[in-house]
């Protein structure tokens, strides 16, 4: 029977949501990989394990997580019942809707039908009565804002979410999602996009700026931009990486030539700091204050281990963050 080591909240830094009372911790655990039904069953209760032992209460989820699409929902939902029970009000769990779920014109975008059905069956595979937050996962320029923020509504009022989120919104249509909502009275406080060194998108198209202003936290994934930002492939691809096992979000021309010269600098910046790469990685989020929390992903538990190791140095000096930028965006 699995016992949380009872001095967990003494491990990990907790940040408030924006101007709400939710706080998250610095560092949230991503299922999107590890945790379908290819993953190792005993593997994904460890890692669970080991991010509860260590103050990660936030366990980040989408409907279409997988493979196959649902099953990380249905391995995290029996893992909460098997080991968890006790622990649900000490946990933030969250999943999404927005990307192709199941056949036909209603399991897709952001119609009302399609993100009220969704968050349904989440919660059947979670085995939960409620979700701690449910984002809309992507814009749909088809349907209406009205409609899905509307959706959003519902199921707030209806008790299936706590608060209500936005993933890879840009800034114009979240000030506009935002005016809707809280119009609405409805407890909008977090918004979920890509963000690292290397992609800086969320500061080109105004999310980062709108989402501080108006109050709202912002959460981001793929800080290690997909393992480019560690020294995995210093010397190679190797067999079992992503790039060989998986190459739909990770190409091979992504890892060679020039890009591993730039990581090589910025790996330099990183020890001359006392911190690996990843490390830096994170730390370089943590440090904004526009940032609320950071999902890693992992696929051992000793990943974790070692990223939880960034919260303990986020400062940096400017000359440092010049260094950094200039790594990415070196001057001609």
């Amino acid at each position: 029977m699995y016992t949380p080591d009872k001095n967990r909240y003494e491990k990990m830094k907790y940040n408030r949501c924006g101007d709400s009372g939710l706080l998250l911790p610095a560092l949230s655990l991503g299922l999107w990989h590890n945790f379908g039904d290819t993953g190792v069953y005993a593997n994904m209760e460890e890692m669970i394990f080991t991010a509860f032992d260590n103050g990660i209460t936030h366990f980040d989820l989408a409907n279409n997580y997988g493979p196959k699409p649902g099953s990380a929902e249905s391995n995290f939902g029996r893992i909460l019942k098997e080991h968890l029970p006790a622990y649900r009000d000490e946990l933030i769990i969250s999943t999404k809707a927005g990307y192709d779920m199941w056949e036909g014109p209603y399991g897709d975008h952001g119609s009302r039908k399609y993100l009220i059905a969704s968050l349904d069956q989440s919660l059947r595979r979670l085995n939960l009565d409620y979700v701690d937050i449910f984002y809309h996962h992507r814009m749909d320029p088809d349907t209406p804002l009205e409609e899905t923020m509307g959706a959003l509504e519902q199921i707030v009022k209806s008790g299936k979410a706590l608060y209500a989120g936005l993933s890879n919104y840009d800034g114009k249509t979240l000030e506009k999602a935002a005016a809707i909502l809280e119009e609405r009275h409805v407890p909008f406080v977090i918004n979920q996009n890509c963000y690292n060194i290397l992609d800086r998108t969320i500061e080109k198209n105004g999310l980062k700026e709108t989402s501080f202003r108006l109050g709202k936290g912002i959460i981001c994934f793929s800080p290690l931009a997909q393992g480019r930002l560690t020294d995995r492939y210093f010397n190679g691809i190797p067999e079992d990486s992503r790039v060989k096992t998986d190459g739909r979000f990770l190409k091979a021309e992504q890892v060679d030539g020039s890009q591993t010269d730039m990581i090589r600098k910025l790996d330099l910046i990183a020890k001359n700091r006392g911190q690996k790469m990843a490390e830096m990685a994170l730390a370089w989020l943590l440090h904004d204050e526009a940032v609320t929390s950071v999902i890693i992903g992992a696929s051992k538990p000793s990943q974790i281990r070692d990223n939880i190791k960034a919260i303990d140095n986020i400062s940096f000096t400017g000359e440092e963050l010049r260094q950094i930028d200039e790594c990415v965006f070196p001057v001609k």
